[in-house]
């Protein structure tokens, strides 16, 4: 029984993951109830919204710092150390982020399948929802960074090595888009392939708080700054009345620029871009090398 749960370095990762996820999915649906106490109507809605993925984050972090004091573990371990919070690596991660879509959607507009149309939003309006939505995108990028490369592939690169790891949970993210409005094979496949390229940014940083950083920057670029679809859907209160038209393998229809067959040559570009900047791995076999 001994041998079935613990092996040479604690708890089994199998187990261990088990016990994570079932907290995550537990302490989800206490905390989601509550967000029935805000109001629907008007902004309520962005509002209640935003509390899920408040909710999200805290399901995602919170039982990763209990697996941490059971495995005997810190925290940071787990891909987000507390030195880096909101520091260098996350800027230059944001600003990677909004080159880069900024790159694709240059590549569309040359192509001419994209105008950026006038402004949708003014004054104090455009900062109040460009705050709003960096916020929000924030939150995502905390938790589908930490869901899917934090935790989880701490965990599993325990078991299998860090690339296995990263394969199948670059495709689990890429085939979960599948299930967002208006998306395609395309764009779910252009996710994991973003996916395992935040995977390469951990490898070779020893962190997420790069991959937060681009991951909340492109997100925001795409849905605020640029107003365009992500992943198949349409934010409110976004900044322009941007327009597609051409052929969809170019716009990415429905999609998005993600669903562009364009998205794969930004995507190629920014890999070997990041290769050569940060040319170096800090972690080995899913672990940060000793100091």
């Amino acid at each position: 029984m001994h041998d079935l749960f613990l092996g040479p370095e604690g708890l089994r990762p199998g187990w261990s993951l088990f016990l994570y996820l079932g907290m995550g999915v537990t302490l989800f649906f206490l905390l989601s109830g509550f967000v029935r106490f805000i109001p629907s109507r008007g902004a309520g809605a962005l509002w209640q919204t935003f509390f899920i993925y408040i909710v999200l984050v805290t399901s995602s972090l919170l039982p990763a710092g209990i697996m941490g004091l059971i495995e005997k573990r810190p925290f940071g371990t787990y891909g987000l150390p507390g030195r880096g919070f909101l520091g260098k690596p996350f800027w230059l991660g944001s600003l990677w982020g909004i080159v880069a879509l900024s790159a694709l959607i240059l590549l569309m507009r040359c192509a001419g399948v994209f105008s950026f149309g006038g402004l949708a939003l003014h004054g104090t309006r455009a900062l109040k929802f460009a705050g709003f939505w960096g916020a929000f995108f924030l939150l995502v990028g905390f938790f589908e960074e930490f869901t899917f490369r934090g935790y989880t592939q701490f965990t599993l690169a325990r078991g299998m090595g860090f690339w296995p790891a990263a394969l199948l949970l670059s495709f689990v993210f890429g085939a979960i888009h599948l299930q967002n409005p208006g998306e395609a094979w395309v764009g779910a496949l252009c996710a994991g392939l973003i996916g395992l390229f935040f995977c390469f940014t951990l490898r070779r940083t020893g962190s997420l708080w790069f991959a937060v950083g681009m991951h909340a920057s492109w997100d925001w670029g795409e849905s605020y700054l640029y107003s365009v679809p992500d992943s198949g859907g349409m934010v409110t209160g976004h900044l322009l009345n941007s327009g597609f038209h051409g052929s969809r393998w170019l716009t990415g229809g429905s999609v998005g620029p993600e669903g562009s067959v364009l998205v794969f040559v930004v995507i190629g570009l920014t890999w070997l871009a990041f290769d050569r900047v940060y040319p170096n791995s800090p972690i080995e076999d899913g672990r940060p090398r000793p100091s």
